[in-house]
């Protein structure tokens, strides 16, 4: 199992346009890819609607797991988004 603790960047969160960006990302990884905030429940990271549930704000630290085929490769690439401030992505 790949697991990774990252903090979230957006300005907004993962909220609107970044949980969209996230969700199409985790949607298109290898493997199967969940994410959490501390002391809630594991989504599935390629729904936006379940993202927005999350309520992580910036600042927020979140947990990413995967397993199976290409869970490490997953997890690092989706971590690198979150640490990015997708609001300000073009």
């Amino acid at each position: 199992m790949a697991e990774r603790t990252v903090t979230i960047a957006s300005a907004s969160g993962l909220h609107a346009r970044p949980a969209g960006i996230f969700a199409q990302a985790a949607a298109e990884q290898p493997a199967t890819v969940t994410i959490e905030k501390a002391g809630g429940n594991a989504v599935q990271a390629s729904s936006m609607l379940m993202l927005m549930t999350l309520g992580a704000g910036h600042g927020d630290e979140v947990t990413l797991r995967a397993e199976g085929e290409g869970a490490e490769e997953s997890v690092a690439a989706l971590a690198t988004l979150l640490e990015k401030d997708l609001d300000a992505e073009e």
